[in-house]
């Protein structure tokens, strides 16, 4: 069983690897944070983020937890 990690993957990177998967409604479905729902930006939600640990720890989980097709 392989352990994964967000070593060398940045916050930017990983969020736009989310958005691309799910979109942001779609994201804002699966995390009901603000800044996913309401005028989404990369740079708010980057924002939001790196202020807002829980919020960061449900994006990371989500990123692992995602089967990403490419």
């Amino acid at each position: 069983m392989s352990v994964q990690s967000l070593e060398g993957i940045t916050l930017e990177s990983l969020l736009t690897r989310l958005v691309e998967h799910y979109g942001w409604e779609g994201l804002g479905r699966r995390i009901d944070i603000n800044c996913f729902q309401k005028d989404p930006s990369i740079k708010s939600s980057l924002k939001f983020l790196r202020r807002t640990p829980w919020a960061r720890e449900q994006v990371e989980a989500l990123y692992l937890d995602t089967r990403f097709t490419n």
